[in-house]
């Protein structure tokens, strides 16, 4: 058991991993290019996880590396070459979940430590025993357990036994993401990686006499979404995870783009470090949290099974969209005669007020003053797609700070950003 949470912060590529590092991780965790359950993630190459690992250790930081699919006959052989190339490159920790791969990691490569993935569906202070007794050093949570039966948990399982659990990100229809609905519909299966999402689709029912007549479930003008989940946020809930004895606070998001991680990240990290600081600081600066974790991409908030039950707020039924506050531009590189390179991610102009986002919690307005491309021409606007640029800034930047542009929101969807985001409970605990 650790003194203090761990933030672990997931990366799909090398620059999303440096964004985790520098803006807050404890602990970054990454798939290769196979056996983890992001198929669609860019994922990482063995020499980009080297980079990558040496990157963070330089600076503290663990990366743990996911291997936790539920394996076929036909994986086997290939687990076994890949830990062994794992067991060069040397992560922290591998993340399994079947026990068939779990048995090859201990043959293959038995000093790098092993975690047991959500996928294992770990539910009971038994269950976490017996993976203490294979020599597991760390059993993440299902999804599925309140606040109370994972403080039970902690005081009923060996205290050198570490507990992961997921604080924010997106939630999965099924039983600890163990869904066959994307195998059925597609042939794609979500429990090797390659999910196709079905629960954020649309659906009716149809009466088997009456073909190609479509009955809505529950409907409006978006269209029906039965399967589909608001997104966890436990920023309000700090003290308890803590107190729960928590040894490590997990974001979801190895899809994501390097400003979520960077917002989720910055802010979560604040909050871990205000609390530790004193639980008056951290409650002085909940509506910064509030504020901060909403301007990333999400699809209003829910504390899920956390206190219970979750009740019907926890889902969205008339849309599968992503709430948008921010547009992501692009990390800031080196600075050469004032100007500092980027890679861009979406397009700017020049004239355009954007924001220089930084690890310590300040977003810098900056108006952009040149855009200058790779072989020294003036560009009015950044249109590109991946262009390395040079841009005026006006003022200092650090490598590694993100570029961001604000935008506008209709007053349909609302003013005020936190209250009314934030599903009904969140802030009592009754969901």
């Amino acid at each position: 058991m650790r003194d203090y949470p761990e933030l672990l912060i997931p990366a799909a590529n090398l620059e999303v991993l440096k964004t985790a590092v520098m803006f807050g991780a404890d602990a970054v965790y990454i798939g290769g290019e196979t056996f983890g359950l992001r198929a669609k993630a860019k994922n990482f190459s063995a020499e980009d996880m080297k980079e990558g690992i040496a990157f963070a250790h330089a600076r503290g930081v663990r990366v743990y590396v996911t291997a936790n699919i539920l394996a076929h006959n036909r994986d086997l052989d290939g687990v076994r070459e890949y830990f062994q190339e794992l067991k060069e490159i040397r992560p922290d920790a591998l993340i399994i979940a079947d026990p068939g791969v779990y048995d090859i990691a201990v043959e293959v490569c038995p000093e790098i430590e092993r975690h047991i993935s959500t996928q294992a569906n770990n539910t009971n202070y038994g269950t976490y025993r017996f993976w203490h007794r294979q020599g597991a050093s760390r059993v993440v949570a299902a999804r599925e357990l309140s606040m109370e039966e994972l403080a039970e948990l902690r005081r009923k399982i060996p205290k050198e036994l570490e507990i992961e659990v997921f604080v924010h990100g997106s939630m999965c229809i099924s039983y600890s993401g163990r869904c066959l609905l994307s195998n059925y519909f597609t042939g794609r299966d979500a429990n090797q990686g390659a999910c196709t999402h079905p629960c954020r689709w649309k659906y009716a029912v149809v009466e088997e006499t009456r073909p190609g007549e479509y009955m809505p479930v529950y409907e409006n003008d978006r269209g029906t979404y039965i399967f589909n989940s608001k997104d966890l946020c436990m920023i309000e809930h700090i003290p308890e995870l803590v107190e729960a004895g928590m040894d490590s606070l997990k974001i979801e998001g190895r899809m994501k783009t390097a400003l979520y991680v960077a917002t989720v990240a910055r802010t979560y990290r604040k909050a871990l470090d205000d609390y530790r600081e004193s639980p008056e600081t951290y409650r002085k600066n909940l509506p910064w949290y509030q504020e901060q974790i909403s301007n990333c991409t999400y699809r209003q908030f829910t504390t899920g099974f956390f206190f219970g039950r979750p009740d019907e707020n926890t889902q969205i039924y008339h849309e599968n969209t992503y709430v948008k506050d921010y547009t992501y531009l692009g990390i800031v590189g080196d600075e050469r005669d004032g100007l500092y390179r980027i890679e861009q991610r979406n397009k700017f102009s020049v004239g355009e007020q954007i924001e220089i986002m930084k690890p310590d919690g300040r977003n810098v307005e900056v108006r952009v003053g040149r855009i200058v491309n790779e072989d020294g021409e003036e560009q009015e606007s950044a249109p590109h797609a991946k262009q390395v640029l040079y841009v005026e800034l006006g003022t200092e930047a650090e490598k590694y700070d993100i570029l961001r542009r604000a935008e506008q929101r209709s007053a349909a969807e609302g003013d005020g950003k936190v209250g009314i985001h934030f599903s009904q409970g969140i802030r009592d605990g009754s969901v």
